[in-house]
């Protein structure tokens, strides 16, 4: 399936490139458009996927009546973007609009080096890991910026608490990947996924070497996100909404939008990291050659991503529906005192792991 997508592709991307330096410039704009629509889209679809999840754990109904539910998402976006937009009096008025562009940028910014199957990637860069780690980062500004700015204390004490709870986990979650970055022996994404291909199937993946790190990525990717039951950052009952109580509007659902972004992002870390990416869970256990559009079952491919994805983007949804908020110094207990620590050990252990040769590095 993957070579019969990169064929349809080639004559494109050799037309463009033939115009020249405007060519290449129109060609990567196109990818990007290609990577960013579906991105707004699946969240825009992603909130309603939550609704209606939540109402179906709880016993009650989602979205009904616009376009019976399924086009929920769409009026959600023309009423938020149709709202007032007023800036705080007091506000610093340049930063104020300028936190909200931050954080989706450094949201988005991150897919230019995410996979989707082999060599379908905007950049395959060697060093792909280092640069996530990077974008990922990035966002922290935008909170810490839109607290700031708003001139409440509020705004204020929500981006501090965000912000520390987000750099807590973040540390946790890049000791998981140096681990992964042991067991694989590269930076580059796609090579980290294909260092999980074999001939044991799902049994070649990460996840079982690396399972505590496997876990510590998870339940810290749920945190880094300010999901239930991390939430206390936007707090109703402590603090209103955290760093976006003075946002209205379109510049609020700049934030919702980076904020679920970032949950399939973490959906997509998780697969590609501990779970083989796009290769199937039955490699090497059934050879067999029937035709392109259905090899992929059992040799790998994009479907198989999407589905480790949807599990773990539902995940989300399950955990908000099922746990109750933890307090602010559990929280920080559990990331600093837990994590950290689990990590670290891990790493030795991925480290003599590697020095012995369990890690089989593709087959």
């Amino acid at each position: 399936m993957n070579e019969l997508l990169l064929s349809a592709i080639a004559p494109v991307r050799g037309w463009f490139l033939g115009l020249g330096d405007w060519g290449i410039a129109l060609w990567l704009l196109l990818l990007i458009v290609l990577i960013l629509l579906p991105v707004i889209i699946a969240v825009a679809f992603f909130t309603l996927w939550e609704r209606k999840l939540l109402g179906w754990m709880h016993v009650r109904h989602g979205p009904l009546y616009v376009g019976m539910g399924i086009f929920q998402p769409f009026a959600d976006t023309f009423k938020l973007l149709m709202k007032e937009i007023f800036i705080p009096a007091n506000a610093h008025k340049v930063l104020y609009l300028v936190a909200p562009v931050v954080v989706v940028l450094a949201a988005f910014s991150a897919w230019a080096v995410i996979p989707f199957d082999y060599r379908i990637v905007l950049s395959d860069a060697n060093a792909g890991v280092l640069y996530l780690l990077a974008m990922t980062s990035l966002g922290i500004y935008g909170i810490i910026i839109a607290g700031w700015a708003s001139n409440s204390k509020y705004a204020l004490l929500g981006s501090m608490r965000s912000a520390a709870q987000i750099i807590s986990y973040e540390i946790a979650m890049g000791f998981a990947l140096v681990g992964v970055m042991i067991a694989a022996g590269s930076l580059n994404i796609t090579g980290i996924v294909m260092a999980q291909a074999g001939s044991k199937g799902l049994f070649d993946w990460f996840w079982l070497p690396l399972l505590p790190l496997f876990g510590v990525y998870w339940v810290s990717g749920v945190a880094e996100t300010n999901r239930s039951p991390f939430d206390v950052v936007e707090g109703e009952s402590e603090i209103v909404a955290g760093h976006m109580v003075e946002y209205p509007g379109a510049l609020f659902a700049m934030f919702f939008l980076g904020e679920y972004a970032n949950m399939l992002l973490i959906s997509f870390l998780i697969s590609l990291f501990f779970l083989g990416g796009w290769l199937s869970p039955l490699q090497g256990l059934i050879a067999t050659d029937i035709s392109p559009w259905i090899n992929w079952i059992w040799s790998g491919g994009w479907p198989w991503l999407f589905l480790k994805v949807f599990f773990f983007a539902s995940s989300f949804i399950w955990f908000r529906a099922s746990w109750p908020r933890y307090r602010y110094d559990q929280i920080m207990r559990l990331g600093w005192k837990i994590f950290i620590p689990l990590t670290i050990a891990w790493i030795a252990v991925t480290a003599l792991m590697a020095f012995y040769g369990v890690f089989d590095k593709g087959v």
